[in-house]
């Protein structure tokens, strides 16, 4: 059986498609809602047929079913609404990255560190990126991004960074938004419209080898194999990722 490092590619973390994270809250979230919607459909319909369709049980049970269909439409469809926007919009951007492999990259996609996911993760020949996907619709004013955005960024890249000790950028990616400033930076995190993702990416002069690419794929393979072990405690996590070699600053 082949293996990257010690981890089958049977459970291979580094095999997860675009946006699978997300996805799965998606199906979670509608799935919860249509079992409480039926299970209490199920419920007034019993209560009716017992009790008699204008007993006060029943006619309870009918008004907790109403409000609950005006809960889920208050708050929990538009929840859906936005990881499903999330979802789609990384998806999106994962086929965008699909030519980079042929050419000397490795792509990541949906990376779970166990202090939340990074989107894509990309290293190659033109250095180590991370690039965390929003799906606002913009205009987007890169002035006017919003700090906790930037601060994502720069965690994911502090973390990538002592993974596979090589310097990462950290890329803000908009799906399908306008960009007042494409490809300006903000706080150290430069932010891209989807549509010149690629082209920066590929622009890039050469930083990495490929013995230096496949070095710092297999030290990100592990520590997202270790990461996704249930019963690997958090704390020796912790100590995994602090003990990685402090990444190379580029020149």
């Amino acid at each position: 059986m082949d293996r990257c490092r010690g981890v089958t590619l049977e459970r291979n973390p580094t095999a997860r498609a675009p946006g699978q994270y997300t996805r799965s809250i998606v199906q979670r979230l509608r799935m919860r809602t249509l079992l409480m919607l039926g299970a209490l459909a199920v419920e007034a319909t019993v209560m009716g047929r017992r009790f008699g369709w204008h007993d006060p049980r029943f006619l309870g049970a009918e008004v907790g079913l109403l409000l609950a269909i005006f809960a889920i439409s208050r708050w929990v469809l538009p929840l859906v609404e936005r990881h499903d926007r999330g979802a789609a919009g990384e998806e999106h951007v994962g086929r965008l990255l699909e030519s980079l492999p042929a050419r000397g990259w490795r792509v990541v996609h949906d990376a779970s560190l166990g202090r939340g996911n990074v989107d894509h993760i990309l290293i190659g020949p033109g250095g180590v990126f991370t690039v965390e996907t929003k799906s606002h619709p913009g205009p987007i004013r890169v002035g006017r991004v919003h700090g906790s955005v930037l601060d994502q960024a720069q965690a994911q890249r502090r973390a990538v960074e002592g993974i596979v000790a090589e310097h990462v950028e950290p890329l803000v990616v908009f799906s399908r938004a306008w960009v007042d400033r494409p490809l300006s930076r903000r706080k150290g995190v430069r932010v891209v419209p989807a549509r010149m993702l690629l082209g920066y990416v590929e622009r890039q002069p050469e930083r990495l080898q490929e013995r230096a690419v496949e070095r710092a794929h297999a030290r990100l393979a592990r520590a997202l194999a270790e990461s996704s072990t249930p019963t690997r405690p958090a704390r020796l996590r912790r100590r995994l990722l602090e003990s990685r070699p402090a990444p190379r600053q580029r020149v």
